[in-house]
């Protein structure tokens, strides 16, 4: 009988570009060979943590497994209804994936803010999280460690959401592009997306959790070959980057103390080993621009999922060996 091992997740964020997580988090899942103690997740990340956690709640690993699906479902059938309605002026242009339209709305969402074209500050995911999410119950009996990343936008520092606080306003805080929308209040403070500071956050993993062992869901790519000429393409990068840029760091810091480890500078005891794992296909990320984050259509969700599965699967029969014994990732190849 193959022994379960626990791990912790870190889930990164990337609009709809969160299906491909969805995959890799269904092929985990359906493994059976998987427990998690510690999630650290931001924006579509976030979204999926939350919905993992309340279907687990309900089911176990198959009632996850049914809640993401049924969540992104809901994703599809809310988006198409919003764009039909057009409550979001311009929802279809950003489904386009065509560079000039990309180039166009940038330019527009530098002239005029969230607070200007929605005044009224219309967010369907809040409803669509309200449907999906019973955070009450999340809040007492959350089966897994919770850390929902955000960004403070008067301090800089990233605030990091945990079981007691889960709520609406929390997620949709950590999924807050400030271009898009308002910034979201909670207990008189701002915060916008936590990719910027936090994308997600590692160390609740490393201070809060047991396990050591962390698997690391891309969902932007690190390696892009070839330098961006044109300019939506240089926008699409210098997004890839700054929301890669928390992570890398992260990534360095616990090289260092792993070095510091193997020079036996420091005592096992006094600072902890972590094993790192990541998941993930820059090939099949880096055929999708940045406009396609908004692109909510159940042909291109679905492929999303299915490529995000068999890497999830791929990944599972190369690795699981690995966990709790070492890395299954040269840390300082693939970020230092």
């Amino acid at each position: 009988m193959t022994r379960t091992k626990t791990i912790n997740l870190a889930l990164q964020g990337g609009g709809a570009h969160g299906a491909y997580g969805w995959g890799v988090l269904d092929a985990l899942l359906s493994d059976g060979r998987i427990a998690i103690e510690g999630i650290s997740a931001t924006s579509a990340g976030a979204m999926n943590a939350v919905v993992l956690a309340q279907g687990w709640l309900n089911g176990g690993a198959a009632g996850a497994r049914a809640a993401l699906d049924a969540f992104w479902r809901d994703v599809s059938v809310a988006g198409s209804s919003f764009s039909a309605a057009r409550a979001w002026p311009w929802s279809d242009w950003f489904r386009s994936s065509t560079p000039p339209l990309q180039l166009w709305m940038d330019v527009v969402m530098r002239m005029f803010s969230p607070y200007q074209w929605n005044p009224l500050n219309i967010n369907p995911l809040r409803d669509l999280l309200l449907r999906h999410v019973d955070f009450e119950a999340l809040q007492s009996r959350s089966p897994f460690k919770l850390f929902l990343c955000a960004t403070n936008v008067e301090s800089g520092k990233i605030r990091l959401f945990g079981n007691h606080e889960l709520s609406p306003d929390a997620v949709l805080a950590s999924a807050c592009l400030p271009l898009l929308f308002q910034a979201v209040q909670i207990d008189g403070e701002y915060f916008w997306d936590g990719g910027y500071m936090g994308n997600p956050a590692i160390y609740p993993l490393i201070y809060d959790c047991t396990s050591r062992d962390v698997v690391i869901v891309h969902i932007n790519p690190i390696v892009r070959r070839g330098c961006p000429t044109g300019a939506a393409e240089i926008l699409d990068r210098v997004n890839e980057l700054s929301f890669n840029s928390t992570l890398m760091r992260e990534m360095r810091a616990i090289a260092f103390v792993g070095s510091l480890l193997d020079q036996g500078k420091v005592h096992n005891g006094e600072l902890k080993r972590m094993f790192i794992h990541s998941v993930r296909s820059d090939t099949a990320m880096t055929d999708l621009g940045v406009a396609s984050k908004f692109n909510t259509d159940w042909q291109f969700l679905s492929s999303l999922c299915e490529a995000g599965r068999a890497q999830g699967r791929d990944w599972l029969a190369q690795n699981f060996k690995a966990l709790g014994r070492q890395s299954s990732v040269d840390i300082r190849a693939e970020f230092l």
